[in-house]
C-alpha cells in the first residue's frame, strides 16, 4: 500500500540522492545527446539564428521537466512503489520528448515533444495532487498552487501546435515566464521543505551528466574525423583543448560547496535558475568541439576557423561566467579570487581569434584559470592557519 505523502525534514541528516533519482537523470543523456546534436548540425550549416534559437527552447524543455522532478522529490520523495511508478513514466515522457526534438527542431513540428512534455507534466500534477492530499493548510495550498499552474501552462504550451510558427518563439517566451512564475508564486504561501544539500548535489550530479555527454559528443567526432582522414595535425590542438575545457569545467564548478549558501528560497531560486546557462552552455561546447572539427576538415559551410572556435569559445567563457555569478562567488574571498573567472572568461572569449589554435588556447586559459584558483585558495588557507 503506497504511504501518505508527507513533506521531509529540510535538516534531514545524510539525505542523498537514490537510484531512482540517478535512473531518471540518465533518460536526460539522451534528450541532452539529441539537442546538442541538431545545435551542431544547424550551426555546421551556417543557420545560427535558427541553431542557437531552436537549441535555447528545446534545452529549456528539457532542464524544466528535470527541475520540477528534482525540487518535487528533495520535498516529497516517499520512495513507495507508487511514488515509484510515476516517476518512471516522467522517465517515458523525457523519451517521448527526446524522440521529438529533431522534428521540432528542423521542420518546427513541436507535436511528440509537446506530447512527452505532457505526459511529465501528468506525473508532475498526480504528485503535486498527493502531496496536497497528505497535508494541510498553507503546506496544502502550496501543493495545489503548484499542481494548478502546472496544468495552466501545459496548456499554454498549445501555442506551439495551434499557431502559425512565425508566433512560436514568442509563444514559447510567454509560457515559459509563466512556468518560471509557478514555483515563485506557489512558495508565497509556504516554502516546501526542499534539502539544501540534496539539491546541491543534484544539481552537481547533472552537471556531470551534462559534461559526459560532451566528452562522448566530443570524441565521437574525432572519432569520424580520423576514420575518414587519419590525420592527427589538425585534429590533436582541437581534441587536447576540448579535453582541457571540459576537465576544467568540472573543476571549476566542483572547486567550492555550495548547499550552505542555499539557505532561502530567494537564494535557490536565483541559483536554480541561472543553472539553465550552465547546464546550457556545458552542453553547447560539445556541439561546438564536433563543429571545430567539422571545419578543420572543410565538412562545414562556416566560412573562417573563428566562426567554428567561437562555436567552443562562446559557450565556455559563458559557462565560466555564469559559474561565477550564480555559484562560487559566493565562497571566493578578495579581489584577486573574485576576478579570477570573470577575467578568464574574456580571456577565453580572445581565443577565438588564434585560428587552427583556438580551442587549444581555450583550454589552456582553462588550465591556468583552475591553477590560478587553486594557488589564490592555498594562500588563503596557509594565510588563515597562520
Amino acid at each position: 500500500m503506497p504511504v501518505r505523502m508527507r513533506a521531509r525534514h529540510r535538516d534531514e541528516a545524510h539525505r542523498a540522492a537514490t537510484p531512482l533519482e540517478l535512473f531518471f537523470d540518465l533518460c536526460f543523456v539522451v534528450a541532452v545527446a539529441q539537442a546538442g546534436r541538431q545545435l551542431a548540425h544547424a550551426l555546421t550549416e551556417g543557420h545560427w539564428g535558427h541553431g542557437v534559437s531552436g537549441y535555447l527552447m528545446l534545452f529549456f524543455a528539457v532542464w524544466w521537466a528535470w527541475m520540477n522532478f528534482s525540487w518535487f522529490s528533495s520535498a516529497y520523495d516517499t520512495d513507495d512503489p507508487l511514488y515509484r511508478v510515476v516517476t518512471l513514466v516522467q522517465m517515458a515522457g523525457v523519451l517521448i520528448l527526446a524522440a521529438g526534438v529533431p522534428r521540432a527542431f528542423v521542420r518546427s513540428d513541436f507535436t511528440v515533444v509537446w506530447f512527452g512534455f505532457l505526459v511529465m507534466r501528468l506525473a508532475m500534477v498526480a504528485q503535486w495532487l498527493r502531496a496536497a492530499l497528505g497535508s494541510a493548510g498553507a503546506e496544502r495550498r502550496t501543493a495545489l498552487c503548484y499542481a494548478l499552474g502546472v496544468t495552466v501552462c501545459q496548456v499554454g504550451w498549445l501555442g506551439l501546435l495551434v499557431l502559425p510558427r512565425a508566433d512560436v518563439p514568442w509563444v514559447f517566451l510567454v509560457v515559459a515566464l509563466l512556468e518560471l512564475a509557478v514555483p515563485v508564486l506557489a512558495e508565497r504561501a509556504r516554502q516546501t521543505t526542499w534539502h539544501p544539500h540534496h539539491i546541491a548535489e543534484r544539481y552537481g550530479l547533472f552537471t556531470i551528466i551534462v559534461l559526459g555527454e560532451t566528452v562522448a559528443a566530443a570524441t565521437l567526432a574525432v572519432q569520424a574525423a580520423l576514420d575518414e582522414h587519419e590525420e592527427l595535425s589538425s585534429l590533436l590542438p582541437i581534441a587536447a583543448g576540448g579535453l582541457l575545457v571540459v576537465f576544467c569545467a568540472y573543476w571549476i564548478y566542483f572547486a567550492v560547496p555550495i548547499h550552505l549558501h542555499l539557505r532561502s528560497n530567494r537564494q535557490a531560486f536565483v541559483w536554480g535558475y541561472g543553472h539553465y546557462l550552465v547546464f546550457a552552455s556545458a552542453a553547447a561546447v560539445g556541439a561546438g568541439i564536433e563543429i571545430a572539427v567539422a571545419q578543420a576538415f572543410g565538412k562545414t559551410r562556416l566560412s573562417t576557423a573563428a566562426a567554428a572556435a567561437a562555436c567552443v569559445t562562446v559557450p565556455a567563457a559563458l559557462f565560466m561566467f555564469t559559474v561565477w555569478l550564480i555559484h562560487s562567488r559566493h565562497q571566493k574571498r578578495g579581489p584577486a579570487q573574485q576576478l579570477v573567472l570573470p577575467v578568464s572568461s574574456v580571456l577565453v572569449l580572445v581565443c577565438t581569434f588564434a585560428g587552427r589554435w583556438a580551442v587549444l588556447a581555450a583550454g589552456l586559459v582553462a588550465s591556468a584559470t583552475v591553477a590560478v584558483g587553486v594557488t589564490l585558495t592555498a594562500r588563503q588557507g596557509t594565510a588563515l592557519a597562520e
